[in-house]
């Protein structure tokens, strides 16, 4: 199973001029030997993109996407790994995306295709990254 962050589902929907090419061509080429999936925070975040759940879950459908909930060891994990980043001088006040997906990622051992790796590097070490710079 590979998580797909947010950022490269929203290159393909929106057709990004940069990173379009590049998402669509992991994602198909991931999608031939992994499921591919998403979770709750993904499905969120994805949620600006859309005018109606129908449309989202139809969007996610479309894709092939697979919608996994995120495990209590993965919220826990999610939150040691935010009062971490909050010791080590991050500045938000609530509990960011990618620490749920990294956290669920880590505690299923599961890749992450994503073109923003610095949160997951960094608190989740274990977590195989799918990055532009790996592949």
């Amino acid at each position: 199973m590979i998580l797909v962050d947010t950022n490269v589902l929203l290159d393909v929907l929106a057709n990004d001029s940069a990173w379009a090419d590049w998402s669509l061509r992991q994602l198909r080429a991931r999608a031939q030997v992994h499921d591919l999936a998403i979770n709750p925070a993904i499905y969120a975040e994805l949620s600006l993109a859309f005018d109606s759940v129908q449309a989202l879950d139809s969007a996610i459908e479309g894709m092939g996407l697979l919608v996994q909930e995120l495990p209590r060891p993965a919220l826990f994990l999610a939150g040691r790994a935010f009062l971490r980043y909050r010791r080590e001088g991050g500045n938000r006040s609530n509990v960011l995306p990618d620490f749920f997906i990294g956290a669920h990622a880590a505690v299923q051992s599961w890749d992450v295709l994503t073109r923003d790796a610095r949160r997951y590097r960094s608190y989740f070490p274990t977590v195989g990254l799918i990055t532009p710079e790996a592949t």
